[in-house]
C-alpha cells in the first residue's frame, strides 16, 4: 500500500478527471474534495469515487464543460444550477454566496440543483464557518431508504452537515447520513467483495440482505427507524421542493447505467452577531464544549478528521494498491 502525497494525488485525479472530459475548473474543484476526503479519513467520500466520477463524465451522465449560474435571487436566498456538472464548482459558488449574504442579511440560503453527487458536507461548510458564520447543509441523492412502513427506496440517504465557527479552537463540524451506514462504506465493501453486518440494507423487494452490491440498488436502514425516516423526508423536501431538484426516486442509481442526475443541495448560513451577538455566541459555545470535553471519553466531532488532516499533509496518504493502480491508468 503506496504512501502519496498531497500534491502528487491532487495531480493524478486531476489529470483522471479532465481525461473524462472535465473542464479545468471542475477537475480541480473535484479533485480538491476528493483527495481532501481520503485525508481526512473519509475514503468512502474520496478517491474511491473517483472512476465513478469519471464514468458519469464519459457517458454524459455528468456534464464536463458545465459552469454553475445564479438562476434566481432574492434577498437571502438565491439559486444556484449546476448547469449537469459534478457539484463542487456549484458548492463552492453555493458558498460564496451564502456567505455574502448572510452577512448583508442575517441569515442567508442557497439552493442548488441540476446538481450530483456533492461528497462530504461538512466540506462545503468549512469556508463558512471560518467567515465566523453557524452554517448546515443538505444534500439529497438516489433513492436509498424506503419512506417508514415501506419497502420500496424512496428517499436518498440525504446526509446533513453543520459548521460551528470558535474562537479558541477549529470549527465544530457535525456530518452525518441518515442511513445506518453510508452508502460510500456500501461501496468499498462491495469493492472488496466483503459481506455486509446484518441490518444494514435490504433488497429491491425489501428483504434483508447482506449482499454489498445487492445493497447498492435495495434500500438502507435509517437511523433511528421512523425517526430517521422522517428526517430524511424532511431533507427531501429542502432540497428539492425548493429548489425544483428531483426528488430520490426520480433520481436513477449512480451505479448502474441511467439518466442524468439531477440532485438538490440547500446551505444556510447564519451570522451570530444577528441574533445574540458573536461574543455571546462564542462563550456559549465554549461552555458547552468545556462541559462536553470534563467528562473523560468525549470526543468532539471532527476532531478525528482535523488529526487525519494533519497527519495527511505531512506525511501523504495510504492508498490501497488496486485503488492507486485505478487512479493511475485513468490519469494516463
Amino acid at each position: 500500500m503506496p504512501s502519496i502525497t498531497l500534491q502528487e494525488l491532487n495531480l493524478l485525479t486531476t489529470r483522471a478527471l479532465s481525461n473524462a472530459g472535465a473542464c479545468d475548473a471542475m477537475a480541480a474543484a473535484t479533485a480538491l474534495a476528493l483527495v481532501d476526503a481520503d485525508a481526512s479519513g473519509l475514503a468512502s467520500h474520496g478517491l474511491s469515487r473517483l472512476a465513478l466520477y469519471c464514468t458519469h463524465l464519459r457517458e454524459g451522465r455528468a456534464n464536463g464543460q458545465a459552469r454553475p449560474v445564479v438562476s434566481r435571487s432574492k434577498g437571502g436566498c438565491c439559486l444556484i444550477d449546476a448547469q449537469g456538472g459534478l457539484a463542487y464548482e456549484a458548492m463552492t459558488l453555493a458558498g460564496t454566496e451564502a456567505i455574502a449574504r448572510a452577512k448583508s442579511h442575517g441569515i442567508a440560503m442557497a439552493g442548488v440543483f441540476n446538481s450530483h453527487h456533492a461528497g462530504a458536507m461538512g466540506y462545503h461548510l468549512l469556508p463558512l464557518a471560518q467567515a465566523g458564520l453557524v452554517a448546515m447543509g443538505f444534500t439529497n441523492s438516489p433513492a436509498a431508504i424506503n419512506a417508514w412502513g415501506g419497502k420500496k427506496p424512496l428517499f436518498g440517504t440525504n446526509p446533513i452537515a453543520a459548521c460551528f465557527p470558535r474562537d479558541q479552537g477549529s470549527p465544530l463540524i457535525i456530518d452525518l447520513s441518515l442511513t445506518e451506514v453510508a452508502r460510500g462504506k456500501i461501496m468499498l465493501y462491495a469493492e472488496q467483495g466483503k459481506p455486509l453486518p446484518p441490518g444494514w440494507a435490504v433488497d429491491r423487494d425489501g428483504k434483508p440482505t447482506t449482499d454489498a452490491k445487492t445493497a447498492l440498488t435495495g434500500s438502507l436502514a435509517a437511523i433511528g427507524g421512523a425517526k430517521g425516516a422522517m428526517l430524511a423526508l424532511m431533507v427531501e423536501l429542502l432540497c428539492c421542493a425548493l429548489t425544483g431538484a428531483a426528488f430520490g426516486f426520480e433520481n436513477d442509481s449512480y451505479f448502474e447505467p441511467g439518466n442524468h442526475p439531477n440532485i438538490g443541495h440547500a446551505m444556510l448560513a447564519i451570522d451570530p452577531e444577528a441574533l445574540a451577538g458573536k461574543r455571546t455566541y462564542l462563550e456559549r459555545i465554549e461552555t458547552l464544549i468545556m462541559a462536553m470535553l470534563a467528562d473523560e471519553g468525549v470526543r468532539l466531532p471532527g476532531s478525528r478528521r482535523e488529526s487525519a488532516s494533519a497527519r495527511a499533509s505531512t506525511e501523504g496518504i495510504d492508498i490501497p494498491d488496486a485503488l492507486f493502480a485505478q487512479i493511475s491508468r485513468l490519469a494516463a
